[in-house]
């Protein structure tokens, strides 16, 4: 990411922006060690928060992949469940569906596999891929609104806990915001966990 956007992201329009922390989410996913290091603060992240169910995403170009940390977690209690996202029609919430590394798989909206025949679940925490991510919590993604429609229709009172994974060269000071975005309630990195408005630990 340039030195310029990195500092006055704000003055960037969201497309440059997108564009800019695309290539520096990119480099950053090439590096083997930060991938694994992910890997092991997302290991950490599932332990502090103990959830029942955990909705995640299926990995897109320098998206980081937890499936195997995921697959891991699934078999330290026959109890839990993961789920991935099935997109009914374009536009619409997202429903989560159970997933295991055995689930058969469709080709889904946007050319993304979905699980293909199993029930939908309902996450009592979701992990969440950003294209980047601010000291504020908000996150930018691809710009089609899938999981801020998701929050803002999930059913009953008490949302999941909501962690974005990342990498730090996606950080940056403020981000652009919508009325519609909602913060994240931490984001996870290789370096470790950034919780609540500062960003700390």
């Amino acid at each position: 990411m340039s030195e310029s956007i990195a500092r006055n992201p704000l003055g960037n329009s969201k497309a440059e922006l997108r564009k800019a922390l695309l290539a520096a989410r990119r480099a950053a996913a090439a590096q083997s060690e930060a991938g694994a290091a992910l890997g092991e603060r997302l290991s950490e992240v599932l332990a502090r928060y103990a959830p029942h169910t955990v909705g995640f995403y299926w990995p897109l170009a320098g998206e980081f992949d937890a499936r195997a940390t995921l697959a891991h977690w699934l078999t330290l209690d026959a109890r839990r469940q993961a789920a991935l996202p099935v997109v009914a029609m374009k536009g619409y919430a997202l429903a989560f569906h159970a997933w295991t590394p055995d689930t058969p798989m469709r080709v889904g909206h946007h050319r993304i596999p979905e699980p293909d025949t199993t029930p939908a679940v309902e996450p009592d925490l979701l992990l969440v891929p950003c294209v980047g991510f601010d000291r504020d919590g908000y996150r930018l993604g691809y710009g089609g609104g899938y999981y801020d429609r998701t929050l803002a229709a999930w059913p009953g009172a008490s949302k999941p806990v909501t962690i974005g994974i990342a990498y730090e060269a996606c950080r940056v000071a403020a981000l652009p915001r919508e009325l519609h975005d909602m913060p994240l309630d931490a984001v996870v990195t290789e370096a470790g966990l950034h919780v609540g408005v500062d960003g700390s630990s």
